[in-house]
């Protein structure tokens, strides 16, 4: 089970949800079944930053998940 973390930006969207564990091969899949629990974090979802196994990824579509993996969401730091 990968367990998942989301940002506490999220957590209203999710009805207090603040982690989940969730059986997933890769991180596509991943955010499909969290779009298909709360619809409503599509677009939190697509302003967010992750961080898989502690290494940050823009773009992390077709990235595999192991069992093991801990997957965080944050908030996207724009600019710089």
């Amino acid at each position: 089970m990968v367990k998942v973390v989301l940002a506490n930006t999220m957590v209203e969207v999710t009805g207090g949800q603040r982690q989940v564990e969730l059986a997933v091969v890769n991180f596509r899949e991943l955010t499909l079944q969290l779009l298909a629990r709360w619809p409503q974090l599509e677009e939190p979802l697509q302003r967010s930053a992750v961080a898989i196994d502690g290494q940050i990824y823009q773009d992390a579509f077709a990235e595999p998940l192991d069992p093991k993996s801990e997957v965080f969401f944050m908030p996207r730091i724009e600019g710089g």
